[in-house]
């Protein structure tokens, strides 16, 4: 049997941070594309788009971030349970306050998933916006994302 090829680096917090998630990632490049996605979240680039971050991590596009992200075998369920299992374990019983938090982003195209015309708080008025509503823990003056969910307007659901 053929050994994997180690993952390649990238910066030593990401790669001990991800290295907690390995074993949900059966192919190496997926849990590289992973890292890099980490990693392009906390770059400095204004817009978080796939393709924005696949150059600022050295990629030649974005194909492989969206086939991680569209057809690569890893479930988004294991990895949040994964996640609040280290968070739990951080936190070691410890009583945290949850803040709930429901952001609105406008949107100009009519093509987005979830997009509807309603009154969204922080721009104050009704426009077109997709809205995520997201829960965080608060500890000893540190916050962390516990879960997060796009809205979905009632007549995008389907029925059933």
């Amino acid at each position: 049997m053929v050994k994997p090829r180690p993952a390649q680096p990238t910066v030593k917090f990401i790669d001990d941070y991800c290295e907690n998630y390995r074993d949900l990632f059966p192919e190496v490049r997926t849990f590289e594309y992973f890292k890099y996605l980490h990693l392009g979240l906390i770059s400095e680039i204004k817009r978080k788009t796939l393709p924005a971050i696949a150059k600022v991590v050295g990629l030649e596009d974005a194909e492989g971030l969206e086939r991680f992200l569209t057809e690569a075998p890893w479930s988004v369920e294991e990895l949040r349970n994964r996640r609040l299992k280290l968070i739990l374990n951080l936190i070691r019983g410890e009583e945290i306050m949850v803040i709930i938090d429901e952001t609105g982003n406008k949107k100009k195209e009519k093509t987005t998933d979830y997009v509807k015309r309603q009154y969204i708080g922080n721009l104050g008025k009704i426009e077109k916006v997709i809205v995520a509503v997201t829960a965080y823990g608060l500890l000893r003056g540190m916050t962390f994302p516990l879960i997060a969910e796009v809205y979905k307007p009632r007549e995008r659901l389907k029925e059933g």
